[in-house]
């Protein structure tokens, strides 16, 4: 990617409007120290002395849009609440729309805590129900997005196998979507293997991908050797999902575009330091996105995409990005 045409792709994402559609979350962070073990059990006792809370699941990719986007939305379900309250005042402190977040007294808000002792996470506690929608959340969502999506360049689905996207919801989303021939990219999740009709570019990291496709992950082999898997796989993966494009995820080895009658584009990881890979689909299906609502090729979007992931994973926790990092990044060492 030519780093002069940077700055006016990024000035066209701030006159484009985003819709993130999925499993919200509120991630928030206990931290403190630790210095004996508790009299009652053979565990930490933690002496709290910070907490953090942060959007997490598709709220999170809405968080990494919010920079770059001229406008966010973000549609889901939700319960009541104080921790509920919380994650609207965190998504609306950043600009986004949060009129998407449906409240039902049939849900909760998906929590995750993280207790944190010295850098190091001591436990994970999560407040979830996995629950489908009814009929009468699906007619709310359809009808808000019905409402909402004239507004919209782009829409991304986020899927974090938490009961809300269902294949009649999906279907009726990317019907909406494609008939008015914008975008709408798919971050998916093994553990609810749903078909992905219509969807302009599904994103899987490596092990989805295989996991997705029946194949076996060949495990620790030469780069090349990968590579001239993928395009069998992908083969697989059209069947399956009926995309336009693939978007695959290799951790260290950076991304590959496939797309359908073309040769394989494979773009390089530009980490310099690897710290914490949390949060780095959700930027990368964000600022992948976002480049194609822009009018940018999809390989060049793909550039961007694994530019601004390779700034992402070399800080903590689930982590975003500001333009001015991603020119810097741009720049090189």
């Amino acid at each position: 990617m030519q780093r002069d045409s940077l700055p006016a792709i990024l000035a066209a994402c701030r006159t484009r409007r985003v819709l993130v559609v999925g499993d919200v979350m509120l991630d928030r962070f206990i931290r403190g120290n630790v210095s004996r073990i508790s009299p009652e059990a053979p565990v930490p006792v933690v002496h709290v002395t910070r907490e953090d809370a942060y959007p997490g699941g598709a709220a999170n990719v809405a968080r990494n849009l919010a920079p770059f986007a001229g406008k966010v939305h973000v549609l889901g379900v939700t319960g009541t609440g104080p921790l509920t309250e919380q994650l609207h005042g965190l998504l609306t402190g950043h600009g986004i729309d949060t009129s998407g977040l449906l409240a039902s007294g049939e849900h909760e808000t998906i929590v995750k805590t993280r207790v944190v002792a010295r850098g190091q996470q001591v436990v994970r506690i999560d407040r979830e129900t996995i629950k489908a929608p009814s009929p009468a959340l699906i007619a709310r969502t359809l009808a808000w997005l019905d409402k909402k999506l004239p507004e919209v360049d782009a829409v991304i689905i986020e899927d974090y196998a938490k009961g809300f996207l269902t294949q009649e919801l999906v279907d009726a989303i990317t019907q909406r979507v494609t008939a008015r021939g914008i975008p709408v990219t798919v971050d998916p999740n093994p553990g609810n293997p749903l078909r992905w009709h219509q969807a302009t570019t599904v994103k899987p990291n490596r092990k989805e991908a295989f996991e997705a496709a029946g194949i076996p992950d060949p495990g620790d082999v030469p780069l090349a050797t990968l590579l001239a898997i993928l395009p069998s796989l992908a083969d697989r993966l059209r069947e399956k999902w009926d995309a336009q494009q693939l978007l695959i995820t290799l951790g260290e080895h950076g991304m590959v575009l496939l797309e359908k009658g073309k040769p394989l584009y494979h773009t390089p990881t530009r980490a310099r330091e690897v710290f914490d890979v949390s949060g780095a689909g959700d930027t990368a299906i964000a600022l992948y996105t976002l480049a194609l609502a822009a009018g940018c090729p999809a390989p060049q979007a793909a550039e961007i995409s694994n530019l601004a992931s390779g700034v992402v994973v070399a800080k903590a926790g689930t982590a975003t990005l500001t333009p001015e990092e991603l020119l810097a990044a741009a720049d090189g060492p």
